[in-house]
């Protein structure tokens, strides 16, 4: 590879968070996903069922219903108000334009109490009405993900009562909203990319430390202001063409990750939202052991996880471990049956559960019981006498009753089960509690 374009591979990866979360922000607001309508920049968007596959986002969580809020602070800030849930689990996670974690409010961050937070631009210089705390947003455009628990069908009613009772309210005097900046119709497709990149980085500057590594690709137009990407040399675009190809197949195969850190075929992460470094605001832990000092590293990890999980929270809000391989090492695939004997179920001090998804997509795929997840909530699930769990992951259903009970379906190929462990407890994080392997049957 040209050295110039291995340059520019490390511009993609450091740029594929903002392009691929800025435009998901403009995508869901204009269109919703799945059970999740469209709505307005600063209103909520409430789903009204748990996630399917009708709702083609990746790594999408099939425990709780969403509540989420595209936010658009340039007018001015917004007044959250939330309601008292009497002790139920949620979480509002804010998400800035760079994919980083900046505040959260929920039970674990912040209670279960009715409550009213102001959501601030970037250094703004007012005051909030009294009794509500401040959230600064590090850009204009956000992402409010809320998510709410819920305890089967039976339960639906209860939550979307809670939904209804999260609000976003512009403060008098707010003026108009600047919106996300188009690219420009005339740039090649294969460009696109690092249009949107220089487009965006500008109007949703990252750090100061950040704008210092951007600065590296100057000569290449991403910094520039006007339209560089309209009229380039030919030598340039050829460069940046190359580049998206390989920067696409690098972001592909970090994705997948290495064999550090991995036990049993699994690969937890609980500092794989560390990349934030730089504001940390309400409900989040600011401390040396969850922020990645290398920037270098953060940057790799940061474009990993948009990839796998966009918009997952840190490790001390959910934990996330993911499995593509079975005891031997073998992909895991729908043409195989599996079990994965849980000894020891995981602890949470709030709920657990494994979600089935395809690969290469990380989505959720269509089956005949419509059971997407398994865990300490799924009904009729049969336990051993000493609390142990067997759960079945093939693609057919068993004929076996009890595996029956504890069947996950799978795809018919290539698979890759997720572990969530809601507000995880000190085990989980430090890796005393260790996942079994999944094995393969026959």
């Amino acid at each position: 590879m040209h050295s110039r374009e291995r340059q520019l591979v490390e511009a993609y990866v450091f740029g594929y968070p903002l392009v691929y979360g800025v435009s998901s922000v403009r995508a869901i607001a204009a269109r919703g996903m799945g059970s999740l309508p469209a709505a307005p920049f600063n209103t909520f968007a409430h789903a009204a069922r748990l996630a399917t596959p009708d709702d083609p986002f990746v790594s999408v969580n099939n425990d709780t219903l969403y509540s989420i809020a595209q936010l658009d602070l340039s007018g001015g800030p917004l007044l959250l108000h939330v309601p008292d849930t009497e002790g139920a689990y949620y979480v509002l996670q804010f998400v800035d334009a760079w994919t980083n974690n900046f505040a959260y409010v929920g039970r674990r961050a912040t209670g279960t109490s009715e409550g009213t937070f102001l959501i601030a631009p970037p250094g703004w210089p007012g005051d909030a009405p009294e009794g509500a705390r401040i959230i600064e947003s590090p850009t204009d455009i956000a992402t409010i993900v809320g998510r709410l628990a819920v305890d089967g069908d039976d339960d639906l009613p209860r939550v979307r009562a809670l939904q209804s009772q999260f609000t976003l309210t512009p403060l008098e005097g707010n003026g108009p909203l600047r919106g996300i900046p188009q690219p420009s119709s005339e740039i090649p497709e294969h460009l696109q990319f690092w249009e949107m990149l220089r487009l965006w980085s500008q109007r949703f500057p990252p750090s100061a430390a950040d704008v210092a590594y951007l600065r590296r690709f100057s000569d290449t137009g991403l910094t520039d202001h006007g339209n560089p990407f309209g009229l380039v040399s030919r030598e340039l675009e050829e460069h940046l063409a190359h580049a998206s190809t390989e920067g696409r197949a690098h972001v592909e195969e970090i994705s997948r990750g290495g064999a550090s850190g991995v036990v049993n075929g699994w690969r937890g992460f609980p500092h794989g939202f560390d990349y934030n470094v730089d504001h940390l605001g309400l409900g989040t832990i600011d401390a040396p052991e969850w922020k990645i000092a290398d920037r270098t590293e953060s940057y790799v990890t940061r474009a990993r996880s948009a990839r796998n999980g966009l918009w997952g929270n840190h490790g001390y809000e959910a934990y996330y471990a993911e499995v593509f391989v079975d005891a031997d090492g073998t992909q895991l695939n729908g043409a195989n049956a599996y079990e994965l004997h849980v000894a020891e179920l995981p602890p949470a001090d709030a709920f657990w559960s494994i979600t089935m998804y395809s690969m290469p997509d990380y989505l959720l795929m269509p089956n005949v019981i419509d059971r997407y997840s398994i865990g300490d909530r799924t009904p009729g699930i049969v336990t051993g006498e000493d609390g142990s769990l067997v759960i079945r992951m093939q693609h057919e259903r068993p004929d076996d009753e009890t595996a029956a009970a504890n069947w996950l379906p799978t795809p018919a190929g290539d698979f890759r089960p997720l572990l969530r462990i809601y507000q995880p407890r000190i085990e989980v994080l430090d890796g005393t509690y260790v996942m079994p392997a999944i094995t393969k049957l026959g």
